[in-house]
């Protein structure tokens, strides 16, 4: 770029391609995919069996419990399996209170305790594959994973079993939700879940490349079992991970856009960019994947690019950003101050058109996000919508922070992590499921 006049093209062609980019993305927040009919109709119902992994949990586990045992039904029976992953607080006290024959809690203690999500669910999987080798129902077995903050909506599995009637369906992940949205980062987070992510999924979806979630994800218990005794790795996004697995194996992932699982969001930054460092930092990890990827004769070209895409996008958006906003800085200082830099020069109207392009730029997507969250849920004033859209912006910003520092984290070889507190939570009623007209 010589001049003000070719920075406010760049500007201009950005203005083009980020808001548009975001709403061709919003529009697969309509798509339904179907889940498509049964290759052989079933005469005995998947058992379900959901894992709560809990270390010290005691403000929220007992409303996680008591929601997972409501999703049981006449053609979904649940078994919950609570691993106590060596929990110093009120913990096992909560969950020995709750008297329901379906609950199996097993407790983990040092040193084989804490040693990571990905442990404590391989720790419920094995005790799942005992009792499932035993009884011969292995391949009608469904291992789901709800965080200790989850709440699954009434009904859920009705869906999730629709899509698991076919038979090359590996694994089900679900929408994901924020429940204390009164606060605007916690709103924010469900604005990424609901909206941006659900849309991407969506489009995954069509392409055949979902991802797993953390929360609401859903697997066949013959799918864990071809990846050895241990499903899931140390890997700090050890869903991310298992997600690559099953692709790899050839099983399809399919996403479920009604069925939902909601989850407390962070309400302050500090927790927040130290909750998206460590993704950021198990998605720098998951790179080891990409020549796997690319070697798989079960992964089309299109699969292949749209993995590359989410596994490498991260590392792409953090220093963009700060070359962007450089150089609108640099070009707004020639400006002010009448002097060459860098061949930029100050040029009056050319550059107030390229400081305005890139407010439009950085503005629009957030609010085009904030009319899609009011016109898919329905469930905020608009006025609120838009507010969050304002500050999109500023959370796509913390991201990029996050970013570099997981790079950070990861040359310097610092792989722990610090769990997420949970807020106190008053016992939540547990719904049930609406009845069907007859």
């Amino acid at each position: 770029m010589r001049d003000a006049t070719q920075f406010a093209t760049f500007m201009l062609v950005l203005l083009v391609f980020w808001p548009s980019y975001n709403l061709v993305l919003a529009l697969f927040v309509w798509w339904r995919p179907k889940p498509g009919g049964p290759d052989v109709p079933s005469r005995h119902p998947l058992q379900y069996w959901i894992i709560i992994p809990a270390l010290n949990e005691e403000r929220v586990v007992a409303n996680t419990v008591r929601s997972a045992l409501a999703l049981d039904g006449a053609r979904t029976p649940v078994q919950v399996v609570v691993v106590d992953d060596g929990s110093d607080d009120r913990t096992p006290y909560v969950l020995a209170e709750i008297d329901d024959h379906r609950l199996h809690v097993l407790r983990r203690n040092l040193p084989d305790a804490r040693k990571g999500k990905g442990e404590a669910l391989n720790h419920a999987y094995r005790y799942i594959r005992g009792i499932a080798e035993t009884d011969g129902t292995v391949h009608r077995t469904i291992v789901g994973v709800i965080d200790g903050d989850g709440r699954g909506e009434p009904g859920m599995l009705t869906e999730i079993t629709t899509y698991f009637g076919r038979r090359d369906v590996g694994a089900v992940q679900c929408r994901v939700r924020i429940h204390n949205r009164t606060n605007l980062l916690a709103f924010l987070q469900d604005l990424e879940f609901s909206c941006v992510v659900d849309a991407a999924q969506s489009l995954r979806d069509v392409v055949g490349t979902v991802g797993l979630g953390g929360n609401g994800q859903f697997v066949r218990l013959a799918a864990l079992m071809d990846l050895g005794d241990a499903p899931w790795s140390a890997c700090l996004v050890e869903d991310l991970e298992l997600g690559l697995r099953v692709h790899l194996k050839g099983r399809r992932i399919r996403y479920a856009t009604h069925a939902t699982i909601t989850q407390q969001g962070l309400v302050d930054v500090h927790r927040l960019l130290r909750q998206r460092t460590r993704w950021g930092q198990g998605n720098l990890q998951c790179l080891g994947y990409v020549p796997k990827l690319v070697r798989a004769k079960n992964v089309g070209s299109v699969a292949l690019l749209e993995f590359l895409q989410y596994l490498l996008t991260p590392w792409l958006v953090a220093p963009m950003t700060l070359l962007i906003t450089a150089l609108v800085g640099v070009n707004f200082y020639a400006q002010v101050s009448g002097q060459n830099i860098g061949g930029i020069t100050a040029s009056g109207s050319n550059s107030l058109l390229a400081l305005g392009i890139w407010l439009v730029a950085l503005v629009l997507p957030g609010l085009i996000w904030g009319v899609v969250h009011r016109l898919r849920h329905g469930d905020e004033p608009l006025w609120r919508c838009l507010l969050v859209g304002l500050a999109y912006p500023a959370f796509l910003i913390l991201g990029s922070i996050s970013t570099l520092r997981a790079l950070y984290r990861h040359v310097a070889g610092r792989n722990s992590w610090a769990k997420t507190e949970r807020l106190v939570e008053k016992e939540v009623p547990v719904a049930k499921p609406v009845p069907k007209a007859a």
